[in-house]
């Protein structure tokens, strides 16, 4: 559509994905007021003004047989995106995460001469560096949220650049000045997934037991995202031989971030949310043990929890698989207590972490300017 008015796709298909493709359409609206722009996301892409070609509220799927199960569907969304885009010749398309199906979206992209743009790395450094040369190959810009990844990508010839978190804007926006941190809440957060919850939930309900036994003067808030998976945490616990008094809550998870003392969280973005909205903690984690052997083989990495791998240092205490036992979490977590003596340092460390993710600098702002100078190339 020539420079003063570019086409730009953005491709986002989980939840998080539409938050941040949102952000960056209102930013792409703010610098390029005359933008087209198009593509597959959620409510928050289209409440942004995007035109939505495919809804993916119902595409953040999890575990091979979902997959298995929605693949006619993947093939016939994807071929008819592909259909359009060729149709259509965006300016740029922008990928966000979702690197199943946004890589052979990028190939054929690449194939139709559209000029692609990755937001948010697949996360190939953990499990498949294989695909490094291919994202080089079909990808024109790689916009990283973590510092550490550019050198990934090193000897590539790929242009990659760093440009922040968004989740530091989000929870700007949803930090609340007047709740005051209780020392005495302990916040648990096993996951929002059954198998994540049949794994930890056992062992951290046993620590919360026993941690309530030592220290009265302790509450246990569970927060979790919807009513049919507090059901079924509630059933998981009526099972339990003991069983520790926690208040469960549906929703409000950042909010009790803020408000709790400590935390048990299970390893995943939202131990980098934790640390952003200060709330020390120790980062679990289970695996099934068949892929657990698999990722042993694969993954290389001195740590798995995000938080210690953008300090370069154990931050978090961090527990997996075997080593996830009820006395181990309690020995991780004591120290962490507001009277606890790793207290401090943990809270400098997760200061140091909020820096390197970009502080204040406005992520989506800059992947905006850095989407327009390739859409206008």
């Amino acid at each position: 559509m020539g420079e003063s008015a570019p086409t730009i796709w953005i491709m986002a298909g989980e939840t998080s994905g539409d938050g941040y493709g949102a952000r960056l359409a209102h930013e792409l609206r703010a610098l390029c007021p005359e933008a087209c722009l198009k593509g597959m996301g959620g409510p928050a892409m289209r409440d942004a003004g995007v035109e939505i070609l495919v809804d993916s509220s119902e595409l953040g799927v999890m575990g091979f047989a979902e997959v298995f199960r929605l693949l006619p569907l993947f093939i016939r969304l994807f071929r008819s995106l592909v259909r359009q885009a060729a149709a259509e010749r965006p300016d740029t398309v922008v990928l966000i995460d979702y690197p199943g199906f946004n890589l052979r979206f990028a190939r054929k992209m690449h194939d139709l001469g559209i000029r692609v743009v990755y937001y948010v790395s697949p996360q190939v450094w953990a499990w498949k560096k294989g695909r490094i040369p291919k994202i080089a190959t079909w990808v024109d810009r790689l916009l990283t949220i973590f510092p550490f990844e550019p050198e990934v990508y090193d000897g590539t010839g790929l242009d990659v650049q760093f440009v922040g978190h968004p989740l530091l804007e989000v929870l700007a926006e949803e930090r609340d000045a007047t709740i005051v941190r209780d020392p005495h809440t302990v916040l648990l957060l096993p996951g929002s997934r059954r198998g994540e919850l049949d794994r930890l939930l056992p062992t951290i309900a046993e620590t919360a037991y026993r941690l309530g036994q030592e220290r009265p003067q302790l509450r246990f808030v569970m927060p979790l995202p919807r009513p049919g998976i507090a059901d079924y945490a509630r059933d998981l616990l009526a099972k339990l031989p003991r069983q520790p008094d926690i208040q469960i809550e549906i929703g409000n998870s950042r909010r009790w971030m803020q408000q709790a003392g400590t935390g048990i969280a299970a390893s995943g973005t939202v131990t980098v949310e934790a640390a952003i909205l200060g709330l020390p903690l120790v980062s679990v984690y289970r695996l099934h043990w068949l892929t657990y052997l698999l990722a042993v083989v694969i993954v290389k990495l001195p740590y798995f929890t995000m938080v210690n791998l953008i300090a370069g240092r154990q931050v978090f205490p961090e527990l997996l698989q075997a080593e996830l036992t009820p006395d181990n979490v309690l020995s991780a977590l004591r120290p962490l207590l507001p009277d606890g003596s790793r207290r401090q340092e943990v809270e400098a460390g997760m200061e140091e972490v909020v820096n390197a993710l970009g502080g204040t600098r406005p992520a989506s702002r800059r992947a905006a300017e850095c989407v327009l100078e390739i859409a206008r190339r």
